[in-house]
């Protein structure tokens, strides 16, 4: 994958977790202000806790970093794969998020 597909892919990855935020706002109580700076997105939650995804462009990976820990994503052609074999970026996303937020929430790529 080129530079140019990388951040096009990573791009719609950080669009689609700013959605969702949205879509959970609306749709919940559970309150999350989501800030974007440049390829960096936190999510801060009511209890003050944060999970951060940001852009790591020299290796073409998505990095998060929750409660749970920190992740590192390398898109295999269809969707955002942990390194290290953990599983996929949304729903690792939706458990962090869900298990700091106190109730279950569900991110997508869509």
């Amino acid at each position: 994958m080129n530079d140019n597909e990388y951040l096009n892919h990573a791009e719609a990855a950080l669009r689609a977790v700013e959605r969702a935020c949205d879509d959970i706002n609306d749709a919940t109580d559970a309150d999350i202000d989501n800030q974007r700076v440049g390829g960096m997105v936190t999510l801060t939650f009511s209890n003050g806790s944060q999970i951060i995804v940001n852009l790591q462009k020299p290796l073409q990976e998505l990095w998060m970093a929750a409660k749970a820990g920190g992740f590192h994503y390398r898109f295999d052609g269809q969707r955002w794969m942990d390194t290290k074999g953990q599983g996929e970026f949304f729903g690792q996303l939706s458990q962090s998020a869900s298990e700091q937020a106190g109730l279950p929430l569900n991110f997508t790529s869509s």
